[in-house]
């Protein structure tokens, strides 16, 4: 009988503590593999990030554990990302995460797998980040991706120039601009260009030109395509104070290319000219317009240049500025076979405190509203430039932005050339990002 009792008591212990819980542990969740790719950052930039994830998943009783595996993608061009990645997903072999450039949404939203989290994600979203990044990649109320950091286009100029020639501050509007790129320019006796009072005014040797022209449209108030995004409204005529029709496209080709037109006042530049970066690094050029990451690009090639970052020059009497973005951001893959987990790390990265130590070591401004502040607030003045200039940034919807920065900087190139006139280039290229949009 005491043998049989104590049977029974422990037979009762066993099955006491299966039924609570305590006798048999969960069966494990398989591991989930997410596959990362990116284009600029290193490795190191994203190790700890990555780390602490995995380590905060792992706590995390209620998530299978999670491996991220890092690629920095490395290439002469977009087109080879582009091709391999639409390989990867015709293959099955998509990454479950990739960046996304803020103007190729137009034509990569049937590549992305959207994050639908209702009414009071999207409110959180467009409190926690910049405009900018709602309005590129905010779509039918769903997320198509998470940037870290937003860059603008801002000013670069050479102090030593700028005090040699007296003057004291950068330019702010347009129209100081104008007569500061006059001052700085030098001419031989030849009437060749020695050097230049800025890096504008063509397309091929002057970087991101189109960027700047359609800074320049968005700046006079045009949206550059429509609210239904069917077709491009910068080549609309328009009716100014005297009752002459112009538009919006005209004028900014006419602007931006009167700095390379050796008839005007403000020519600067020409087509002949080296590279607007080695030009304005060698101390040839005394402005360019240029985003943040070319900081680390000057220093490295001109360790002595004394320069300065200034905000964007902005319209003559103009009650708010307009910036102009370019950046990038985290996108889910639509052939990601771990949709859910992949969504999960991005908006963990997403967290402020997290992202602070992207910014960090990344050296890039910030796309949070939030942090600007604090990022004004470094050492690095030139990084508050582009972090308080996101907070006023804009883009425009483009359904191939490839194909309509070739446009524009044939319009460009055409006008310099002499072979049209700013109105029937403006005209055209608009009529040429029409039938984009319509094709798409």
């Amino acid at each position: 009988m005491n043998r049989r009792a104590a049977f029974l008591t422990i037979f009762l212990l066993v099955a006491v503590l299966i039924f609570s819980g305590f006798g048999c542990r969960a069966k494990p969740q398989d591991k989930v593999t997410l596959v990362f790719w990116n284009l600029w950052d290193d490795s190191d930039v994203w190790r700890d990030l990555i780390s602490t994830y995995e380590a905060t998943v792992a706590a995390d009783k209620t998530k299978p554990p999670i491996k991220i595996q890092y690629y920095k993608r490395l290439y002469d061009g977009y087109e080879k990302y582009e091709q391999e990645l639409d390989d990867a997903v015709a293959s099955g072999q998509s990454p479950d995460i990739f960046a996304v450039n803020n103007t190729w949404v137009g034509r990569y939203e049937n590549k992305i797998s959207p994050l639908d989290g209702g009414s009071r994600m999207v409110k959180d979203f467009q409190r926690n980040f910049v405009d900018a990044v709602s309005e590129d990649f905010l779509i039918d109320g769903k997320i198509y991706g998470i940037p870290l950091s937003v860059d603008t286009l801002s000013l670069y100029y050479n102090q030593d120039i700028f005090n040699a020639a007296g003057i004291y501050d950068p330019p702010k509007t347009w129209d100081e601009f104008k007569d500061d790129a006059q001052k700085l320019t030098i001419f031989d006796e030849k009437g060749d260009i020695i050097r230049a009072g800025a890096a504008i005014g063509t397309e091929k040797n002057v970087n991101r030109s189109t960027d700047i022209l359609n800074l320049l449209m968005l700046q006079s108030g045009s949206a550059i395509v429509d609210a239904e995004r069917t077709k491009a409204v910068f080549a609309d005529p328009l009716r100014d104070k005297d009752n002459k029709v112009y538009s919006v496209g005209g004028m900014a080709l006419q602007f931006y290319t009167d700095f390379a037109n050796p008839a005007k006042k403000v020519y600067t530049w020409n087509p002949d000219m080296d590279y607007s970066i080695d030009m304005f690094y060698q101390g040839r050029a005394a402005m360019m317009f240029n985003y943040s990451y070319h900081i680390a690009t000057i220093r490295a090639k001109a360790a002595k240049l004394k320069f300065a970052v200034a905000p964007m020059p902005q319209i003559s009497g103009a009650t708010l500025p307009v910036n102009y973005s370019n950046y990038w951001a985290s996108s889910v893959s639509v052939g990601s076979k771990h949709p859910k987990e992949a969504w999960d790390f991005l908006m963990f990265i997403s967290n402020p405190e997290i992202a602070k130590k992207y910014l960090t070591k990344a050296n890039k401004p910030t796309a949070h509203r939030d942090l600007v502040n604090w990022q004004e607030s470094a050492e690095d003045l030139g990084m508050a430039v582009f972090a308080r200039q996101a907070l006023t940034a804009k883009n425009w919807y483009q359904a191939d932005s490839m194909a309509s920065e070739t446009v524009l900087a044939e319009a460009i190139k055409s006008v310099v050339l002499g072979k049209s006139t700013p109105e029937d280039a403006g005209n055209l290229a608009a009529a040429q990002i029409t039938e984009i949009m319509r094709r798409k």
